[in-house]
This record gives C-alpha cells, structure tokens and sequence, in this order.
C-alpha cells in the first residue's frame, strides 16, 4: 500500500526503494503534464527525467503544505519552461492589437461526441510557443504578467500567443468537423 508520508520520508534518507516507488506511482501523471507541453514523446521523456532528479534533489524542500503533487507539478512545469528556453532560439513578438479573438462559444456539434483524448492529440499538434503559453494560460492558471516573467517575453507577445493558441483551436476543430 503506497504510504505518502513514509515514502518521502524513504526519499529523503535518499532510500532507493522510496524512490523508485515515488517514481513508479507519480511517473503517469507527471509524464501527462509533459506531454502537454513537448510533442514528442523522448522530449517529454527527457523532461520527466530532469523533473524527477530535482524532485529527489529537493524533496527535503516539501513541508506539508498544499498537495504533495501540485507541489511536483509546478518542478515538471518549471523544468519544461526551462527546456523550452533551452530548445528554441527566437521568440515571436506581435503586438496584440494585430491578432482577433475568436469567440469560444464552442458548439461541439450533435453527431460528434468530443473525446478528451481527441483533444488532448489536438493540442499535442499545437504549435509550441501557442502551446507551452496555452497551457501556462489554460491550464496551470498562470497570469500572462507571470506567463512573460518566466518566459522571459513580452506580457503582450503572451496575450498574443495565446490569442492565436485559440484561434488554431478552433480552426482545426471546424476543420475536423467537431463545431
């Protein structure tokens, strides 16, 4: 039976098998969040590994407070910006005044029953600056401000992006016959 406590416990006396349990039991989830952020598969791969050394590295670091996997959510999160930074070697600036919103009243339409993993293969062929701001954005709940910081970008190349991350969405959905 997994046992949150002792096993961070077992990771802080750098327990190999505390370790590998911590690992078998969170690596699915984890590996979820990266793949929203990298399409291909090592790349997400490459980015639960970096994930997990720190995880281990600074688990002593974990006091109590919060959920025990937000708290790993936000290093994985964290350490894919950190690839991205690494991965790409231009930003692309827009001002936000130059890119229409489109309305998000989606209408999934009636002989089509939207799967979550139609989505989630959807957003995985997202462009990825839409898609690492998107999911910053949509999903991680991050204010473009804080999206801009850890990017290093503009706040409004942040709004931008994440404009057309949406614009893309619902144009590959009209395209696929979902709305």
């Amino acid at each position: 039976m997994f046992n949150l406590e002792q096993v961070i416990e077992g990771c802080i006396k750098n327990k190999r098998k505390a370790q590998i349990e911590l690992y078998t039991h969170y690596a699915p989830m984890l590996m979820a969040v990266c793949l929203r952020y990298v399409a291909d598969k090592s790349e997400a791969e490459d980015i639960l590994q970096d994930s997990f050394f720190k995880i281990l590295k600074n688990i002593k670091e974990y006091k109590g407070k919060g959920h025990f996997e937000n708290w790993m959510k936000k290093i994985v999160v964290n350490t894919a910006i950190t690839h991205f930074h690494r991965e790409k070697k231009h930003y692309y600036h827009d001002e936000i005044e130059t890119v229409k919103d489109v309305d998000l009243q989606i209408k999934i339409t009636p002989h089509h029953e939207l799967e979550v993993k139609e989505l989630y293969e959807l957003l995985k062929t997202m462009p990825e600056g839409y898609r690492i701001i998107f999911n910053l954005y949509a999903i991680e709940g991050f204010k473009h401000k804080e999206i801009a910081e850890k990017l290093n970008i503009d706040e409004s190349t942040s709004k931008t992006q994440y404009l057309r991350a949406k614009n893309w969405i619902v144009k590959r959905m009209k395209k696929l016959n979902w709305i």
